[in-house]
């Protein structure tokens, strides 16, 4: 017994040294420095909103606390921003960034402009999982979704790969909704003035929370109407509004949904390029999760209204290694609906 504790000593004398001198590198790398977070939207949307509440409070878990700077990228549903960290971006450990949960899978199920391998990202964690629900102006002469199948009507879009234009997209060709996508807005707060305006009767896919902190008014005052949930379940705050799962018609249409639909899991997530060193990259998964746990993180949060239900760095990587594994013919037949003008 006295043997085994000797070797057991003897092995932390080693490893507790190097560990410090690990994070001792960490630290004076990034002391005195800033980090870039690019932001794929324009300013005031839930992505946004993320991003700032999350720079405001993650420097002090990163050794060295560096300054965290929010950079606004938007283009193309935040596609821009999305080639941009993967392939532009500085693989030190000195930028990271959000963009659409739905970029992750737009170079299977997408690919038009990709410049970039969702499974080779270095995910840091998303903020939340999130319910996302269609978002009907009140003026709109559509309400349910039996309307939605019979009346034709407008709904905003971002951009290729962004989650309003691919659901938009996967219902007009897979289900027959009689929708006409106005796409190229740069972010929500932009899609809600249009929807205030009369530009457009709808949006497609909204997060829920992010409606309910940034619209608080739209849901207390019946300014819309949320036909259906793009879920695979129905959220337990949205128990009267029925999931999208709900109408498909047979199991193709079903498959096709848990592709596109998954992604809500992921729903807030943060990634730093390729590349960068693996002590940086832990440093950083490190510092998010104890963001995440933040008891002025958290305070703030809640002040806004947003939800905080973390996914890990490691979660994630096991999700996109799970979707990149689709069977072929269902990935090619969803990228057959989600395709279509």
């Amino acid at each position: 017994m006295r043997r085994i504790v000797a070797l057991i000593l003897l092995a932390l004398s080693f490893a507790l040294p190097q560990q410090a001198n690990a994070e001792n590198a960490v630290a004076d790398f990034y002391r005195g420095r800033s980090v870039n977070l690019i932001v794929g939207y324009s300013a005031g949307g839930g992505y946004d909103a993320w991003a700032r509440v999350l720079a405001r409070h993650m420097g002090k878990h990163i050794p060295g606390n560096p300054a965290i700077v929010v950079q606004n990228m938007p283009g193309a549903g935040s596609l821009k921003a999305a080639n941009y960290l993967f392939n532009v971006a500085p693989k030190d450990g000195t930028t990271f960034g959000i963009f659409s949960r739905g970029m992750v899978m737009e170079p299977l199920i997408g690919g038009a402009g990709t410049q970039y391998d969702s499974t080779k990202f270095n995910w840091l964690g998303s903020g939340t999982n999130e319910d996302s629900v269609f978002v009907i102006w009140h003026t709109s002469p559509v309400k349910t979704w039996a309307d939605m199948l019979a009346k034709t009507f407008t709904v905003g879009g971002e951009g290729s790969g962004s989650d309003p234009d691919v659901y938009a997209l996967l219902l007009r060709n897979a289900f027959d909704v009689k929708l006409r996508l106005i796409s190229g807005y740069p972010g929500s707060a932009e899609i809600a003035l249009a929807l205030e305006r009369g530009e457009v009767d709808a949006r497609t896919s909204w997060s829920w929370s992010s409606l309910k902190a940034q619209r608080p008014d739209w849901v207390r005052d019946k300014k819309v109407s949320l036909p259906v949930q793009l879920n695979l379940t129905r959220g337990a705050e949205l128990q009267d509004v029925p999931a999208i799962t709900e109408f498909a018609k047979d199991e193709r249409q079903r498959q096709m949904l848990k592709l596109v639909v998954s992604r809500q899991a992921m729903a807030r997530p943060f990634a730093a390029p390729p590349g960068i060193p693996d002590d940086r990259k832990l440093a950083l998964r490190k510092a998010f999760d104890d963001t995440m746990k933040d008891p002025g993180f958290l305070v703030e949060m809640k002040a806004r209204g947003m939800e905080v239900n973390p996914v890990s760095g490691a979660d994630l990587d096991k999700l996109v290694a799970e979707l990149y594994a689709t069977p072929p013919a269902v990935v090619a037949e969803t990228r057959k609906a989600i395709g279509g003008q």
